[in-house]
């Protein structure tokens, strides 16, 4: 799979399971064994204590010892993480001093042309529901290359992986991005042994128009979308030659209908594709993404459209 050459996991300074690291190894290997070229790994270390920040009555040269050597001791700990996992490939360890994780990622990316970030996400130990920090959602805002969050679903032989569409939608940067979506389940489906399913969801009769419209027929207009949405759907599989059987139309949001058919399903990965927004738009309208990736229990390959350009980019 020539898309992965260029793997940057994140690693946790807070664990010893480095469960992003684990997939990545696993992944790079079944990539190895099926393509030509060999995936490298980099193992990437953000690290930054107020503490050393603070010791304003040591000299520039004193706090700069001081940094070397929690970034030696962290590199230490890292290599022989990596020699205890035996791993049959060659993993390149970077650590780095830096107060804001996300955008020391996403420099290395931008910088070393990564073309997949993969990083583990938190479970709350007590309510069993996962965690997305700050660091999280701005790589999945910001970051250029494809992003994988790795959670606790393994990733069985024959399993299935769920790609979702937004086939309903006749806007050229939805319909680009159905494709790539598509393209990647069927390279991912192919190296890992699985089977792709294509989810697609829609807007059930809005509320008002039912109010507001009496002679407003929501059955009829119930009927219409199923049926505009199922034919689309159908279309997009056979141009990837998908069984149909493995397709699933249901009216409702994003987030509850992905998460129901990936439970339904048991599936190890959910691929979708994420705009990107920031700023004050991110605040007040949020990423359908990321409202889907809260809900769901298995990893997320989070894409970008073709184009898009990250705001750390110079």
């Amino acid at each position: 799979m020539e898309t992965y050459q260029n793997i940057l996991v994140v690693i946790d300074p807070t664990t010893n399971e480095q469960k992003a690291l684990k997939r990545a190894i696993d992944l790079a290997s079944k990539i190895n064994q099926n393509g030509t070229n060999q995936t490298k790994i980099t193992a990437f270390l953000s690290i930054f204590d107020f503490s050393y920040e603070m010791t304003t009555i040591l000299s520039t040269d004193e706090r700069d010892a001081m940094r070397q050597s929690v970034i030696k001791d962290k590199e230490f700990w890292l290599e022989n993480y990596i020699k205890e996992l035996n791993p049959d490939i060659e993993i390149d360890c970077q650590v780095v001093w830096h107060n804001r994780p996300f955008e020391a990622i996403i420099e290395r990316v931008i910088k070393q042309g990564y073309n997949l970030v993969i990083k583990g996400t938190h479970q709350h130990d007590k309510l069993k529901s996962v965690i997305f920090t700050p660091t999280d959602w701005h790589i999945l805002r910001k970051c250029p290359c494809p992003v994988m969050l790795v959670k606790e679903h393994e990733w069985p032989s024959n399993g299935n992986i769920i790609a979702a569409v937004n086939v309903g939608s006749d806007e050229a940067e939805h319909h680009s991005l159905n494709v790539k979506i598509t393209e990647e389940a069927k390279q991912l489906a192919q190296v890992i042994q699985a089977n792709v399913h294509l989810v697609n969801s829609f807007p059930g009769t809005p509320v008002n128009i039912a109010i507001e419209i009496p002679e407003f027929n929501t059955t009829e207009y119930n009927e219409t979308m199923v049926k505009h949405h199922e034919q689309a759907m159908i279309a997009h599989a056979n141009k990837f030659d998908i069984n149909v059987v493995n397709t699933h139309v249901k009216e409702g949001l994003p987030e509850t209908v992905i998460e129901q058919v990936a439970s339904t399903l048991d599936a190890e990965l959910v691929i979708l594709g994420t705009i990107g927004r920031t700023g004050i738009s991110a605040a007040l309208i949020g990423n359908t993404a990321e409202h889907v990736i809260d809900q769901l229990n298995c990893d997320v390959l989070a894409l970008k459209p073709d184009g898009y350009i990250s705001p750390l980019a110079d």
